[in-house]
């Protein structure tokens, strides 16, 4: 039981990270103008994206969908670390590597949330 209120936890705090950075992509903030700008994918990669991470919030937060959300946050966060790692570097605009290290933290969170949910993915027939 006490690991099912970890992974709770786990499940609010990425649903969180996700949800907290969508008012800088819906309202066209310059500096999620500036990122999605230097990778081309302005303005309907930051509006695109801004949608798929607020549907792996909600996703993470409905127990039958975890496994979803947490698949779904995974491979947002690859994108964003590639992006970061290829072409917008660790640090964008002075922010000391923020958005890159919470990039880092919600992937491994993600990860750890799909390891809990192994079960529950179907096709998997995932046994102990």
């Amino acid at each position: 039981m006490k690991s099912n209120k970890i992974i709770l936890v786990l499940r609010i705090a990425v649903a969180v990270i996700l949800i907290q950075t969508l008012r800088f992509k819906f309202t066209g903030h310059e500096d999620s103008v500036y990122i999605f700008e230097t990778i081309g994918l302005e303005p309907f990669g930051r509006i695109g994206l801004g949608i798929l991470e607020l549907m792996a919030g909600i996703l993470l937060l409905i127990p039958k969908t975890i496994w979803i959300g947490a698949g779904l946050a995974l491979g947002l966060m690859s994108g964003a670390i590639m992006m970061h790692l290829t072409q917008l570097g660790i640090e964008v605009r002075g922010d000391d590597g923020v958005l890159f290290y919470t990039a880092i933290a919600t992937f491994i969170l993600s990860a750890i949330i799909i390891y809990s949910q192994r079960k529950h993915i179907p096709l998997m027939n995932i046994k102990d």
